[in-house]
């Protein structure tokens, strides 16, 4: 999770910023390496509690196999950073939903139940937690590289924070070698 402290219902970016940092100027140059990776943050205005959008993932890609989780992951940082939406909402996250193919009526009425009633917070909570024991994660992002899904292969090689692309082409060719 970005910030367990957040306010449930998320909150306005800059207030935020200026009161857990004191500013927003440590943004700009994450915002400015975001644009020449192609991650674009043109319209950041909620810094959200995000709990929730962890169990949309878990929703689409664990329980009902709708999506990868990177797929899932793509879409909320389109409408979070690029839509100026605020994914600690329900409604939102059902419209994210909606535009990863979730059709039918009854299942989005399944999925603004499932998210609307905290189902699968646990499970997430659980899988933060196993996170932080087994790798050391305690912010996002965090990124691990080099171990397959049987869990086998060469130690995993784990980068913390924002990261430019020179720098997973530099860990790509030393797990190469």
């Amino acid at each position: 999770m970005i910030d367990p402290g957040t306010d449930p219902k998320g909150e306005d970016m800059e207030a935020y910023c200026r009161r857990r940092w004191g500013s927003s100027g440590w943004t700009r140059s994450m915002i400015s390496q975001g644009k020449k990776d192609g991650a674009r943050f043109d319209n950041w205005k909620w810094w959200p509690h995000t709990l929730k959008a962890h169990q949309l993932v878990h929703y689409c890609a664990v329980k009902h196999n709708i999506c990868s989780s990177g797929k899932v992951n793509q879409v909320l940082f389109q409408f979070e950073y690029e839509r100026g939406e605020n994914i600690s909402n329900v409604a939102t996250l059902v419209a994210i939903g909606r535009e990863l193919g979730i059709q039918e009526e009854t299942t989005i009425e399944d999925l603004k139940q499932y998210l609307s009633n905290d189902m699968g917070k646990k499970e997430v909570k659980e899988e933060i937690a196993i996170g932080g024991q087994r790798y050391g994660i305690s912010g996002v992002p965090f990124f691990i590289v080099g171990r397959n899904q049987n869990n086998n292969g060469p130690r995993p090689q784990v980068l913390s924070g924002a990261q430019n692309s020179e720098t997973f082409l530099q860990l790509f060719q030393e797990l190469c070698e």
